[in-house]
């Protein structure tokens, strides 16, 4: 074990809604003290100073934790997050509560088996909440806009234009003759779907108002599929790229690389593990189904014609996800730039 860390505490904390578990231990593995608290930013202060100096404090991923982190941080702890994906197995102990719970995760710390979690900055937990909430709204409106089709198939309205909430869609909608208990649902849904329509676009202002000088969220915009939207959703869930050696690794945590599973002389690599950021996988794929041209595009269509749609996407998308990474960490793309400066000047029009 480092020497840097003989004599001080680790402590374990099982956070909880209202009420958490502290396990303090020794840094021979002695159990120093139990305690249990309220959920309070004061409570929680007044016990880290019972702690030494520069206590060692670990705590879960789990809800509503950046409260926490935050005062443990303040008080001079040396805060750790733990991976909720690396510590499942304490649901397969015959015995489970907060104290073991709390007190597994202050040892795992201590002997440096701890599968630790980025601790995102107070900054980067801001852009996060403004780009989930704003995704969170668009799924909203998506189930919304679904309802107003769902009223139409009842009635069997043929719907010609691919937008139904396009300016030609409107004209559609505004000239039904239908009963009036389904003009009235379809009235009242796009009334919300108009005020879901308000917060979003507010929302998206707020972002692009946070990245105005963000050299990355300017960059990886170079890339085709990639527009302010995506850019946002890459730059605000990955926060620091640096903490990625090479762009392998940021798309390993994305979890768009195959399962591997090995054992003596059988190797099994299965699809994609899906463990990690739901939205920067799902906007690389977004973006990858957008292209119409630049190196991405021409690598999908290889992959495609040799392993089929599905796997030149996913493969696609590790591409685009490779470019965001360079991009973010150089704050520009030199394949692109290198692209555009062979392409012939275009004529004015």
């Amino acid at each position: 074990m480092d020497t840097a860390y003989d004599g001080c505490q680790f402590v374990g904390i099982d956070l909880h809604r209202r009420r958490s578990v502290i396990v303090q231990s020794g840094h021979d593995g002695e159990r120093l003290a139990t305690t249990r608290i309220d959920n309070d930013p004061f409570t929680l202060a007044v016990q880290i100073a019972s702690w030494g100096e520069t206590p060692q404090v670990v705590l879960e991923a789990t809800y509503g934790w950046y409260w926490a982190a935050d005062v443990l941080a303040e008080h001079g702890a040396q805060v750790h997050l733990a991976h909720p994906l690396g510590v499942k197995g304490f649901a397969y102990r015959r015995v489970k509560n907060d104290e073991r719970d709390a007190a597994d995760l202050a040892d795992l710390l201590r002997m440096g088996r701890l599968p630790e979690a980025w601790i995102a900055p107070p900054p980067t937990r801001e852009l996060r909440e403004l780009v989930r909430h704003r995704a969170k709204l668009v799924a909203l409106r998506s189930g919304l806009k679904a309802g107003v089709h769902s009223v139409l198939a009842k009635n069997g309205v043929h719907v010609p234009m691919s937008d139904l909430f396009g300016v030609a869609g409107h004209k559609l909608l505004d000239g039904l003759a239908l009963p009036a208990a389904y003009l009235a649902r379809i009235t009242s849904l796009r009334h919300v779907i108009d005020a879901f329509t308000f917060e979003i676009d507010l929302f998206a202002g707020m972002v692009r108002a946070k990245l105005a000088t963000d050299t990355g969220y300017t960059a990886i915009q170079a890339i085709p599929g990639v527009g302010p939207i995506l850019a946002a959703v890459f730059v605000a869930e990955i926060g620091e790229v640096h903490r990625f050696s090479a762009p392998g690794q940021l798309c390993s945590w994305a979890g768009l690389t195959p399962l591997h599973r090995e054992s003596d002389t059988k190797i099994h690599r299965g699809r994609i593990t899906k463990q990690g950021s739901t939205l920067v996988r799902w906007a690389a794929v977004e973006a990858v189904q957008r292209l119409h041209g630049g190196p991405v595009a021409s690598f999908k269509a290889r992959i495609v014609t040799k392993r089929g749609a599905n796997i030149g996407k996913v493969a696609a998308a590790r591409k685009l996800l490779t470019l965001v990474y360079y991009g973010l960490r150089d704050g520009h793309i030199r394949c692109l730039a290198a692209q555009s400066a062979k392409e012939p000047a275009k004529e004015p029009v």
